[in-house]
């Protein structure tokens, strides 16, 4: 069973950092393109970075700069590093994985099969 388990969420003042992780069981990470998302109250979700089986990554032009994507095979875990939060970054952050050669380059939401259940990130200002 493909699980998908985010944590490091929690209250933070602007300007702050947080990161995310990712904590994947039940599939081959390895072959696994993992993506970040996030939704906000009343906002559709957001695609936010990617990462792709070999380490390619995709951000968000809205976060490029500020978050970084990585992962550790050897620990089945993708993080999302998140840099001076703004209150605009305010959202549920969940993961997702699919098979690297089903998710296209730019890693849509509707590649993914498998989402996790999602970790709050609320930023004060």
């Amino acid at each position: 069973e493909v699980q998908l388990v985010e944590s490091g969420g929690g209250l933070v003042e602007a300007g702050g950092s947080l990161r995310l992780s990712c904590a994947a069981s039940g599939f081959a990470f390895d072959d696994y393109a993992i993506g970040w998302f996030r939704q906000a109250p009343g906002k559709e979700r957001e695609g936010v970075s990617c990462i792709k089986s070999y380490g390619g990554t995709y951000y968000a032009d809205s976060v490029k700069g500020r978050f970084t994507i990585s992962r550790n095979n050897t620990k089945n875990t993708a993080y999302l590093q998140i840099h001076d939060l703004k209150p605009e970054d305010t959202a549920v952050y969940y993961c997702a994985a699919d098979l690297d050669l089903l998710v296209s380059w730019h890693c849509p939401a509707s590649d993914f099969d498998s989402w996790g259940q999602g970790t709050q990130v609320t930023v004060s200002s």
